[in-house]
């Protein structure tokens, strides 16, 4: 079973989520999501905001022409960086699971860096809605913009 050895252990990922907040370590928890790895991204606190950095690469382009990066990879990043915003801000201790996901692209985004950053718009006890940007050179114009609704109970 080969699909087994990437499963984490329910009190592994509590004690990771742990560590990962007390040691203010955002990537501790992204290290815990193979697709993170897999598109390039990278988690870094500045100034007590978290931020999420996708490293161009080659396997992340859509359209070879412009270059630009896949709309796929694109909405997995948003996805992701709202997932890690949940996990490192919120007192929960379960996987969020995506209710809803909705994502607006802008423009095209480049072979270039790509950041994202969340925020949580609302936390009920069992909902939180977040949402989230992408940006390449200039935060004020994003690449996309997405919202999206977790179950956390």
């Amino acid at each position: 079973m080969s699909g087994d050895k990437n499963k984490i252990k329910a009190e592994d990922f509590t004690k990771n989520l742990r560590e990962a907040r007390d040691s203010s370590s955002p990537e501790k928890i992204l290290d815990m999501i193979p697709y993170g790895n897999l598109i390039g991204s990278k988690a870094r606190l500045c100034e007590e905001k978290l931020n999420l950095m996708l490293d161009p690469r080659q396997s992340n382009i859509g359209n070879p022409s412009l270059p630009a990066i896949h709309g796929g990879v694109i909405a997995g990043f948003l996805e992701l960086a709202s997932i890690i915003e949940v996990l490192y801000w919120l007192e929960i201790d379960c996987f969020p699971k995506v209710i809803d996901f909705s994502i607006d692209y802008l423009r095209p985004a480049r072979y270039k860096t790509t950041y994202a950053s969340c925020e949580i718009l609302r936390q009920g006890n069992k909902l939180v809605n977040t949402s989230v940007i992408a940006w390449q050179d200039n935060k004020n114009l994003p690449v996309a913009s997405a919202r999206c609704h977790f179950l956390i109970n």
